[in-house]
């Protein structure tokens, strides 16, 4: 295993795109240096818990850096849920990231799609993102691009299936939220992934963000397990080509092990 201490090649937040990696949040800006990063990713809180974002000690480096910060919001978050003791406080809590995200100058927030349960008609969860976007609108709404990330798992789930994504975007996409294109997710979740990538852009319009991530999983498995690359079930040479394909930013979100390599290859065969 290998570390890269080199100079990161030069990538400005207004500049090319950037590849990096999901970060250690204690000190994301080191931790993102050690792999060679042009971009990280990292949490401003818990990511299973509920508490409001602190300022970050690093805050001051990290809104001086010229690599490319994103903040991925917790995984507790549930925007369509039917479930008002989640939904409301969920509401609350991306307002809150959006707003931490955006003072330290990050180019987006990313948030997982959601579900509703199995008794619940997957349209309300649709209704409910709209009224989350609208809610916000209603204050100059938020502060940064919020990226919907599709997810493996569910079959209630608003950002699953690209059909449902479909349903999703029709209902939002007059407040032009962002798309974030995870690869393990797309695998697991069960959508091929040769062509994916005209298949979302048709859908969204844009695609803000790639999680470039290798999956331990099979085909459709629904299972939300990430790999670096060329350990899992996805060809390396197809996650390039995805990232090549997007033009965007891409995060890899592989074990902190090998994220440096996994950067190097989509480096040289994304570029």
């Amino acid at each position: 295993m290998s570390t890269s201490t080199a100079a990161v090649p030069s990538s400005s937040r207004a500049g090319s795109p950037a590849i990096g990696a999901h970060v250690d949040s204690t000190d994301p800006l080191a931790a993102a240096t050690a792999v060679g990063a042009q971009a990280f990713q990292f949490f401003l809180a818990d990511p299973q818990g509920w508490k409001a974002p602190k300022e970050h000690e690093h805050a001051d480096a990290i809104k001086a850096t010229d690599l490319t910060v994103y903040v991925h919001s917790p995984y507790v978050l549930n925007l369509a849920t039917t479930n008002n003791r989640i939904r409301i406080p969920s509401r609350k809590l991306l307002g809150q990231h959006a707003a931490a995200a955006a003072a330290i100058g990050a180019k987006g927030l990313i948030v997982h799609g959601g579900h509703v349960t199995a008794s619940d008609d997957p349209a309300t969860g649709v209704d409910n993102w709209r009224k989350a976007f609208a809610q916000a609108a209603e204050t100059g709404g938020y502060p940064l691009p919020i990226l919907i990330e599709n997810t493996a798992g569910g079959t209630k789930a608003m950002a699953r299936h690209l059909d449902r994504i479909a349903q999703l975007w029709d209902a939002i996409g007059e407040y032009e939220p962002g798309f974030c294109l995870d690869t393990c997710h797309a695998h697991a979740g069960g959508e091929e992934l040769e062509g994916i990538v005209e298949r979302v852009l048709a859908i969204t319009g844009r695609i803000d963000l790639v999680h470039a991530n290798d999956s331990r999983d099979t085909f459709d498995s629904g299972a939300d397990r990430h790999a670096n690359f060329g350990t899992g079930l996805i060809a390396p040479d197809a996650i390039a080509a995805i990232v090549k394909q997007a033009g965007c930013d891409a995060v890899v979100e592989t074990p902190a092990e090998g994220q440096a390599e996994d950067i190097d290859y989509l480096r040289a065969h994304a570029s």
